[in-house]
């Protein structure tokens, strides 16, 4: 009997131990999860682009002559850079050259004339003054007196008229150059020579109204650029002018540069009907910045509306749909679900208004699976 109940004890026994190390090893095992403290710091309320921006120049043109014609001169290659006022691009216009120095001779041969009927008109107007003086000594008869008269005014009005004529000629040869300067293609201002299109030889055509050509030489000054962005329409009325931004660019990593909002769109662009958008233009701060940037980039700004220092906050990828966040509890490794309040927030960092203390505890890495309300947790 006694080893009967000795067999069966030992057989319970057994069977407690394997159903114990059944439950150990099927137990659930505690998910590791990535924790992070609230803390105070910094928070900056923000707002972004809601497409890629674009690096633009303050100063940029595509330029072509304003006639067509054969060209003769290219005098400037790309990466060139030029001074204001420089000649870029020259049309043949050899005929206008030459009406330009036909033009100006005859502003010569003018004030030849005119120099010419003034000195006549001085001596005619000394005949008629001689005359009327000979006249009270009766030397002379009142015939000779109006016919010396009326030459001197007769050669005022000659003298008169070539000085007119100077001026004809004068504007004749400011139309000349004028049709000449159209051949000429001069930069608007100092810049890099971006692109050029077109070689000595071939035929540059201006483009027709409402039809654009590609242009002769596209010029850009590098000295001043801005980021020009897409915000989302709710967001554009809480914008002004001056507010501080950062910019990023893809070509850069993480760096940023600081800057400023210049303009703001007066109208709402409707390109697309569900994302309508307000274009925003944003200037770089340090012209330093601008060294090393190109026209074309992609770029993104982060708009700051408001900023607060020494607040409570907490990672913003920490908060859950319904405005909570897992706080781990140390002493028996769970998690605890805790509604917060919530003042401003970025992508980064959300302030707590209340619901969280100091030190607290908190899962950042909610995407993975089981992370929930009385989870058995280890921190990683």
């Amino acid at each position: 009997m006694k080893k009967t109940l000795s067999k069966i004890l030992t057989l319970l026994i057994a069977i407690g131990l394997i159903a114990l190390a059944f439950w150990y090893t099927m137990r659930p095992q505690p998910i590791k999860v990535k924790l992070k403290s609230v803390e105070r710091g910094p928070v900056e309320k923000t707002i972004t682009n809601t497409r890629a921006g674009t690096i633009m120049s303050c100063k940029r043109a595509r330029l072509a002559p304003a006639v067509g014609g054969q060209i003769s001169q290219l005098l400037v290659k790309e990466g060139d850079q030029v001074s204001d006022q420089q000649l870029l691009l020259e049309i043949w216009n050899d005929d206008l050259k030459s009406r330009v120095l036909l033009a100006k001779q005859e502003v010569r041969a003018s004030r030849s004339k005119s120099k010419e009927a003034c000195v006549n008109y001085e001596v005619a107007e000394k005949e008629a003054a001689r005359s009327k003086s000979l006249l009270k000594k009766n030397l002379v008869s009142d015939e000779d007196i109006d016919r010396a008269v009326g030459s001197a005014k007769a050669k005022k009005a000659a003298c008169e008229a070539t000085k007119a004529s100077i001026l004809v000629s004068l504007a004749q040869v400011e139309l000349a150059e004028a049709q000449l300067q159209r051949t000429q293609l001069k930069a608007p201002f100092a810049g890099i020579v971006a692109e050029v299109h077109g070689e000595v030889g071939e035929f540059a055509t201006p483009s027709p109204i409402g039809v654009p050509t590609l242009p002769n030489i596209d010029l850009l000054d590098k000295n001043c650029l801005y980021v020009s962005a897409p915000i989302d329409e709710v967001d554009a009325p809480g914008l002004i002018n001056d507010m501080p931004a950062r910019i990023t660019l893809d070509a850069f990593g993480n760096t940023s540069f600081k800057g400023k909002i210049r303009r703001i769109a007066a109208y709402v662009l409707d390109l697309e009907k569900q994302a309508r958008t307000v274009d925003i233009e944003v200037e770089f701060i340090q012209s330093d910045d601008m060294k090393n940037l190109l026209p074309g980039y992609s770029a993104d700004v982060e708009v700051i509306l408001k900023e607060k220092s020494n607040i409570l906050r907490i990672p913003t990828e920490a908060i859950q749909n319904n405005n909570s966040v897992l706080i781990y509890n140390s002493e028996n490794g769970t998690l605890e679900n805790k509604i917060i309040v919530k003042g401003i927030s970025n992508w980064n960092f959300t302030e707590i208004v209340s619901g969280l203390n100091q030190g607290d505890k908190i899962v950042v890495s909610l995407d993975r699976e089981g992370i929930t309300d009385g989870a058995t947790v280890v921190p990683e």
